[in-house]
């Protein structure tokens, strides 16, 4: 079965090639990080100053 035995092979190889992009770039994997520390701040914010306001406008029928 020659067609099995080829695709052992290049498989075998695909393996023994592949290569670990994110150790051999480390930059933009730092940079994906800043920028989603950045993001997550600023939604967080937005979420804070909504709920605050929400809890501003609840006191004041009070």
């Amino acid at each position: 079965m020659p067609a099995i035995d080829s695709l052992a092979i290049a498989t075998q190889r695909h393996v023994l090639e592949r290569r670990n992009w994110a150790s051999e770039n480390p930059g933009p994997i730092l940079v994906f990080c800043i920028v989603f520390i950045v993001a997550m701040g600023v939604i967080l914010l937005f979420l804070y100053r909504k709920w605050m306001a929400g809890r501003a406008s609840r006191e004041t029928y009070q």
